[in-house]
């Protein structure tokens, strides 16, 4: 049986788009079952259904900050189809523990820097305003702590002199689309080595 993935985003899905186009080439121990974003906006909602893949938007803005009562209507949503693994690509809401717990050791995420460095935002200019000589990012699997919990993969990148953070970002980011999917394919086959790019 492969395992069912959902994948919550907010923008505009690349790594998404990775994820389902590993999963639906072949042999994958994963198939995705649903993408969920939490703006009606998101680019990746039209990409997601050119793949074939159910989408669903819960927006967080009519909660007025009840995280909890966001996160049930978020469950609600992952109950009609019964995932296996969460994977959060690009999803820019902080989940409290009421959602997490559940999903502890089942939800997985992408963060661009080499954790434990720079968690939280603006990783590619913290980088460079360190004078870090390289850069890069990490999937682990997902706590109730900020970008925190063990780690799944990582992948490195130089930081060449001049590097703006958005040159950075998107150097960052062809690695992203690399890594996650290796990650998540080992991950869903029940191997929890970490990868390294």
């Amino acid at each position: 049986m492969k395992k069912r993935v959902a994948i919550f985003i907010s923008g505009g899905g690349s790594n998404m788009v990775s994820l389902v186009r590993d999963m639906q080439s072949g042999d994958h121990p994963a198939e995705p079952v649903l993408v969920l974003a939490n703006d009606a906006a998101a680019g990746g909602l039209k990409k997601a259904t050119e793949l074939g893949v159910p989408t669903a938007v819960v927006d967080h803005r009519p909660f007025k900050g009840d995280r909890v009562a966001f996160e049930d209507a978020l469950q609600a949503e992952l109950d009609k189809v019964q995932p296996d693994i969460i994977c959060l690509a690009g999803f820019m809401r902080v989940l409290t523990e009421h959602f997490v717990a559940p999903w502890e050791g089942r939800m997985l995420n992408i963060h661009p820097s080499l954790l434990p460095k720079y968690k939280g935002l603006h990783t590619h200019a913290r980088a460079l305003e360190a004078g870090d000589a390289e850069h890069g990012v990490t999937v682990h699997l997902v706590t109730p702590a900020l970008d925190d919990g063990p780690i799944l993969g990582q992948a490195r990148v130089p930081v060449k002199d001049g590097d703006t953070p958005d040159e950075l970002a998107a150097r960052v980011l062809t690695q992203e689309h690399v890594l996650y999917p290796a990650v998540l394919r080992r991950f869903a086959a029940g191997d929890l080595t970490p990868v390294y790019l």
